[in-house]
């Protein structure tokens, strides 16, 4: 998975074989990057690699990860449940997804019509950012680490595979993240963690 940010707009996020190809989802959706990447950069938004994306941070907290896939291309928003979203175009990214968190592009001729949206959600969002103001937390059977949650709400595949373990699985690996002492180590048990869950496998499990 890359670390330097530039390497994601030249060759991809590193997850797969097609890394660094002409058949790369970052090559086919080129053009687009570029378009919401200068967005979010002229917003002021500090761009860095997290998951092997860019993510985009304000005010010490994640706001938006940009994507590129097969078929489509996605802002996907953190702490997505304050948004208002009064344009209707936020979806979830998939069935388990608690709220509606990204704004799918499926042309490229649609970033330039939805620019001035774009720039108000992310607008809305750093203005959160910028006040302190999270989410409430929702109940849930783990208490999971913030790292994780972002982590999930960054990458649809990685949520679907935690969601499908068995609690006890889920729960190893909750408490492997636990005992990380600093933020940066568990981001990085997060990133070795992504293999074991997407294979269904606890923390402990080879």
């Amino acid at each position: 998975m890359i670390t330097d940010i530039e390497d994601y707009f030249t060759k991809g996020c590193g997850r797969c074989e097609r890394f660094a190809t002409a058949d790369c989802s970052t090559r086919q959706w080129a053009e687009g990057l570029r378009e919401v990447r200068a967005l979010c950069l002229d917003l002021g938004l500090v761009e860095t690699v997290k998951w092997g994306h860019p993510c985009y941070v304000h005010a010490g907290r994640n706001i938006a990860v940009l994507g590129a896939f097969r078929r489509d291309m996605r802002l996907s928003f953190f702490n997505a449940a304050l948004l208002t979203d009064p344009r209707g175009v936020l979806e979830r990214q998939g069935p388990n997804t608690r709220h509606p968190d990204m704004i799918r592009f499926t042309d490229v001729a649609s970033i330039g019509a939805l620019a001035p949206v774009l720039r108000s959600y992310l607008m809305e969002a750093m203005g959160y950012a910028a006040g302190g103001i999270r989410p409430p937390r929702e109940a849930r059977e783990l208490d999971l680490p913030q790292e994780l949650v972002e982590a999930m709400e960054a990458d649809v595949e990685l949520a679907e595979a935690f969601q499908a373990l068995t609690p006890g699985r889920q729960r190893s690996h909750v408490i492997h993240l636990a005992s990380a002492k600093s933020s940066e180590t568990r981001v990085r048990r997060i990133m070795a963690m992504r293999g074991p869950i997407l294979a269904g496998k606890g923390a402990q499990e080879r």
